[in-house]
Parts: structure tokens; C-alpha cells; sequence
């Protein structure tokens, strides 16, 4: 299972690197304007930024709702830097861009899936990863763990090569049933892959471990 970390801060991206666990980074409009990084060519220059700093994929999320519009700024993207996957929205739009970007051979991730079926269409027209927001399906007290199981099977079904991108993850326990189920990747805050660190038992057995080796002093 790939871990993505999802943000545009780049001292969590550091730190997340030199855990030695990263594979990639998620990010968005809403998350480059939380870190103050607003106009158009901060923006390309924050996701170069990123890249330099991870070695694996950085998302980058286009703007534009319309085909030509999409394919546009798709391409502007694409050619920042090798590891930039253009995201694109889950619209008829974000489709037959999807559909145009794979047949040039530009990477894609399909954000803000909420279904099954969207997934499918994103798998059909050629995407490199699919991204179902399971924790805003809990939000609505659906169960998104259910979508991630129902995707997992429909691309088994078929061999589709579209690789699951779980996303909107909220805690530790999202990432481990993610893993369960199949999720190729998850991408979440720095919190939720730290979290996997921690356990009471771990804490006071190394307490113990450390108060028992000063009698070796």
C-alpha cells in the first residue's frame, strides 16, 4: 500500500519524507490557499517545490470544468515536472479530458468520486488513479470503507489497472481498513500516518525496557 500524504505544507511534507514510508502527495486549491499560496504562478511553482522534494507522484488539481479548458491546464501541469499527475474532477468534462490525457500518455488521478459506477468510468477512460473521498461519505453517515470493498472488486472483475487512491482520510483506523480491504493508496494528514506509530503497549514496555537498562550502569 502507497502512502500520499494530503497537503501543500512543506515542512509536513519533510517531515513525512524522512520517516522513509512517502510515495506521494495529494494537494488542492483549498489546501494551497490554507498555506497562503494564492496567483497562478506561485502555485506552479509550489507544486515544482513538492516534487523536489518527494520522489514519487504529486497531484496536481485542475481548475477548469470544460474540456478545452481542462486539457489546457492539464498539460501546462503535466509539463512541470515528471512527477506531476494531473487531477481531474469527476464530471462528463473531467472524463473525456481523463480519456485525451491517457492516450497522450499523461498520468491522471479522477478526485471527488463518490460511487461505483464514477470509478468504473474513470478506470474506462484510462485513469492512473481513482480517488473515492471515503471520510466525506462518513460525514453523511454513509459507509465510504463500503465503496473502497465495492471498487476493489469491480476492478479485480476486470483487471483494470487504475490504482485505488483512498481519500479524505481522517485517522489511523481509515488507513489500516483501507489496507485490509485493498486500497492501493491512501493519502491523508501527517496525523493519520503517525498515528499508525503509536501504542500504550509499545510506550510502557519501552519505559520498562529503559528503566531495567540503568541497571546495567
Amino acid at each position: 500500500m502507497k502512502f500520499f500524504i494530503d497537503t501543500a505544507n512543506l515542512d509536513q511534507i519533510r517531515e513525512a519524507q524522512e520517516l522513509g514510508v512517502l510515495d506521494g502527495v495529494t494537494t488542492n486549491p483549498s489546501l494551497m490557499a490554507k498555506e497562503g499560496i494564492r496567483g497562478r504562478d506561485n502555485i506552479l511553482k509550489h507544486y515544482v517545490d513538492i516534487c523536489e522534494i518527494v520522489d514519487g507522484d504529486v497531484s496536481a488539481e485542475v481548475i477548469a470544468t470544460t474540456f478545452d479548458e481542462i486539457v489546457k491546464e492539464g498539460e501546462e501541469l503535466a509539463e512541470l515536472h515528471p512527477q506531476i499527475v494531473v487531477k481531474v474532477p469527476m464530471i462528463k468534462e473531467g472524463i473525456k479530458a481523463i480519456k485525451y490525457f491517457s492516450d497522450k500518455g499523461i498520468r491522471t488521478n479522477c478526485t471527488l468520486v463518490f460511487s461505483a459506477g464514477q470509478a468504473l468510468l474513470a478506470a474506462k477512460a484510462g485513469a492512473t488513479y481513482v480517488s473515492p473521498f471515503l471520510g466525506r461519505l462518513d460525514d453523511i453517515s454513509t459507509d465510504g470503507l463500503q465503496l473502497i470493498a465495492e471498487i476493489r472488486q469491480i476492478y479485480d472483475n476486470y483487471r483494470f489497472e487504475t490504482q485505488i487512491l483512498a481519500a479524505s482520510i481522517r485517522h489511523t483506523m481509515h488507513v489500516v481498513n483501507c489496507a485490509k480491504i485493498g486500497a492501493d493508496v491512501m493519502t491523508g494528514p501527517l496525523s493519520s500516518i503517525d498515528g499508525l506509530l503509536k501504542h500504550p503497549l509499545t510506550d510502557s514496555g519501552l519505559a520498562k525496557f529503559l528503566e531495567d537498562a540503568k541497571s546495567f550502569n
